[in-house]
Formats: C-alpha cells, sequence, structure tokens
C-alpha cells in the first residue's frame, strides 16, 4: 500500500529521536498501520552536515521549512524545532497547504493551540501535539479518549523534569540550590539559561495545554499564577520532613466553587501522597475524576526517545485519520469547542501554610510574628526550630491553620517591614493530596 510521506523540521534532541524510531522500527510501524510512513524530506539549519539515521534511505535535505510545507509530497509535516516565531508560521502555512501538522511545541500550543486546531479543523486537516506534555507519558491521549467519559474535578502534576531533578538532589543531598543547578546544566538536565525550567513558565505552558484538555476552557499561560524554585534550601526539606511532608513544584488545576484555580509553584506534599514519590527527572499526572475517581500516570517526561515515541505514534494516528478520511474524528483539546476561561484569583484558596523565616536572633520575635498574624484573624498551627549555631541567620518555621491565600499575604507584606528578618519570609502551601 502507498506510504504516507512526512516532512520532518528539526534535528535537534526530539527531531533526532523521531527519525531514529521512524528509520529503527519501520517495519513494526507498518504492521500496525497496514501501510508505510515515509520520511520525505528533513529540514534544518545545519542539515548538510547532519548525520541521519542510515535506515530512512536517500531523503531530501533543505534548510527552508517552506521547501517543506510546499513540498506535494509531503503528507504529514511534524514540527520539532520548537520556539513560537517560526513554528507559528510554519503550522499556519502547513494548514493553509491542507497539510496535517504534528508538533511537539508546549510553548506555542499553550499560546496559539485553540487557534491552531480550530483553523485546521476549518481546513479539514488534523493537528496532534501528544509530545508537548510530558513526552513519555500519553496523557493527551488519556484526557482526549481514555477518561473522557469522566468529569475530571481535579488535576496535579509535576511537569518539569528539571525542576524535579533539582529538588530530589536538594533533599537526597542536602546541596544548595546553586550547586545542583550547575551539575544540572552540567549533566543536560538543565538549559544554560535555566530560567524557563527552575522558573516555572515551562511547566506553565504545559499546565495550560493539560487544563484546556481536562476542563474545555481556552487558558492562557498568563492566566496561571506561577512561582519557581530558586529560594528552596536543604532546610526547607528538613523542616518539611519533620512535618512528614516533601517539596515539589506541584502543577494545579482544580475546580472551586468560585471556579477553576491554577497554579505552578512549589508546595509541602504528604510523604505519603502519590506524587512524593516521583524522584528525578520524571514527571507524573494525578487525575481526580467525579465518576473514575483517582487515575495516576508517570514516565519520563523528556528525552529524545521517550518524546520520540509521542512525536512517531501521532504520526501514526494522524496518517490513520488522512486514510480514513476522518481527521475530525476527536478535537486535538478533547472538546468540540473551548470556552473562554474567566480567571479566578489564586488568593482565594484556602490552604494550610508553611513560612519559612530567617532572622537575627533576639527576644519577642516569635510575639512580633504572631501579633501580625493575630490581627489577620490567622491561626498558627505550630512553631519549630531545629537546632543551630547561626544566630545572625536563624532558620525557623511557622505553619498555619487552613487560611485564605489573600490574608496570608496580607500578613507576610507586614512581616517584610520587620526588621530582624534577614531576608523576605518563605511562603509555601500545604497540598492536601
Amino acid at each position: 500500500m502507498q506510504a504516507v510521506r512526512i516532512g520532518v523540521v528539526g534535528t535537534g534532541n526530539v527531531g533526532m529521536g523521531a527519525l531514529t524510531i521512524l528509520a529503527n522500527n519501520a517495519d513494526q510501524i507498518s504492521r500496525k498501520l497496514g501501510f508505510p510512513l515515509e520520511v520525505s524530506v528533513v529540514c534544518s539549519r545545519g542539515i548538510a552536515g547532519r548525520e541521519l539515521p542510515e535506515k530512512l534511505g536517500n531523503v531530501r535535505r533543505t534548510t527552508s521549512w517552506k521547501d517543506v510545507v510546499t513540498d506535494p509530497e509531503v503528507d504529514i509535516v511534524a514540527e520539532l524545532m520548537g520556539g513560537t516565531t517560526d513554528a507559528a508560521a510554519l503550522l499556519h502555512a502547513a494548514i493553509d497547504r491542507g497539510k496535517s501538522v504534528v508538533t511537539a511545541n508546549k510553548e506555542l500550543m499553550a499560546k496559539q493551540g485553540a487557534e491552531l486546531c480550530q483553523k485546521a479543523v476549518n481546513a479539514g486537516v488534523n493537528v496532534a501535539m501528544e509530545a508537548s506534555v510530558a513526552g513519555g507519558i500519553p496523557i493527551h491521549a488519556v484526557l482526549r479518549e481514555g477518561i473522557s467519559g469522566d468529569r475530571v474535578e481535579a488535576l496535579y502534576g509535576i511537569l518539569n523534569g528539571t525542576c524535579n531533578y533539582i529538588l530530589t538532589e536538594i533533599e537526597k543531598k542536602h546541596t544548595a540550590f546553586s550547586d545542583v543547578l550547575a551539575e544540572a546544566q552540567r549533566l543536560g538536565y538543565a538549559e544554560a539559561d535555566p530560567s524557563a525550567d527552575v522558573d516555572g513558565w515551562d511547566a506553565r505552558s504545559k499546565l495550560a495545554i493539560l487544563a484546556a484538555l481536562a476542563f474545555g476552557e481556552q487558558i492562557s499561560p498568563t492566566d496561571i499564577y506561577t512561582e519557581g524554585i530558586r529560594r528552596i534550601s536543604p532546610i526547607d526539606f528538613q523542616y518539611a520532613h519533620k512535618l512528614g511532608h516533601t517539596i515539589r513544584l506541584i502543577c494545579a488545576a482544580r475546580l472551586s466553587i468560585a471556579g477553576l484555580l491554577l497554579s505552578v509553584r512549589p508546595a509541602l506534599i504528604s510523604t505519603e501522597a502519590i506524587l512524593a514519590s516521583v524522584q528525578g527527572s520524571y514527571n507524573a499526572v494525578w487525575v481526580k475524576g467525579h465518576y473514575g475517581a483517582d487515575t495516576f500516570y508517570y514516565g519520563r517526561g523528556a528525552g529524545s526517545h521517550p518524546t520520540g515515541v509521542a512525536v512517531v505514534s501521532d504520526l501514526m494516528r494522524v496518517a490513520r485519520e488522512i486514510r480514513s478520511g476522518s481527521p475530525e474524528r476527536v478535537s486535538p483539546f478533547a472538546h468540540a469547542k473551548l470556552g473562554e476561561y474567566t480567571p479566578i484569583p489564586i488568593t482565594e484558596q484556602v490552604r494550610p501554610w508553611y513560612l519559612r523565616f530567617r532572622v537575627k536572633d533576639r527576644p519577642g520575635i516569635i510575639a512580633a510574628l504572631s501579633n501580625i498574624l493575630s490581627h489577620k484573624q490567622i491561626s498558627l498551627d505550630a512553631v519549630l526550630q531545629l537546632p543551630t549555631e547561626t544566630k545572625q541567620n536563624l532558620p525557623f518555621v511557622i505553619t498555619l491553620e487552613p487560611t485564605a491565600e489573600r490574608d496570608v499575604r496580607e500578613a507576610v507584606a507586614q512581616m517584610e517591614t520587620l526588621d530582624f528578618l534577614t531576608e523576605p519570609p518563605l511562603v509555601m502551601p500545604m497540598e492536601r493530596l
């Protein structure tokens, strides 16, 4: 049977992973589909000197993505170059040409995914994006089809492998954030500029996509409250352990009485929670359904081959739909049309809280802090101080009973004016997962 032909744009880690799988797994792919997938053209700026998998055969090479989009031999375009400018132009041009597209581009799909998918529906072609979130976990397929009959009430995820590696290394080795980050960069887990990872922006884009799939709302990354992990230190894990907790960067989307609450932030979670067991660079997603209850999904969040598998699986699905003539079989965002999301302030949420202070030790510190909390009608749960020889930068922790985040923020703003603090208080929710 005639092959479905693919043009691949981008030969970085994900692109090469996908090409390797397409080449080395071609026979099994053909048996599963009933027809072959054939790579017709590969595009990247450095393609001339790029060594491609031998089993691909004699594919055409180009440095211009426009050559791929306009090639009449190409049925599906795989956009694996990243970024949002050229990638957006490529996807729009491919859809205009009547070609289906597969992408691993989380940032682009978080910002323009709904628009691109609607454009594809109007053009009678497909957009597939499984690799854009948690590369080794087929979480899109789960939300789009696997549990689509349920009503999702909450979704919690560890969606950035770099952050999870850093946090679990701080926890295990009692090493400072800066030292673990340097090691992560040396090992290739973190970029030279790690901001997108450690400041939460990467995870924010991924949560925007998953929340749209789970709840049917058109969500912009800017709708999501986001904090990074730069201030987490070994002492925070020591105190967390005393409380029977650990710390993870938690991506949360949950329905409240007011509406959908979204956040990406470090949080304390019980060591008995299933997400607490996620170590190193792995990702995980925990979905709470109204009827189906809890389901949990775990795997590699990145990497050439795990993400390459997601890309190739998308290529196979789109190829089937091209052959069967049903590109609109299932919407990429799991809903026929996304609703307009009304952001709900995260300050409305009520949680127990962890407040870590560093102070120049002197009498009356606890009284001063308690006085501020008392005036805000905030109840203390516990005060913890581990033995230390440091009196000029003394760490200790106060935990709070469940309190609206709005009130906690107002209290902390007053605390920041106190002259015995050596740095602003570190505030984290204690999530009850």
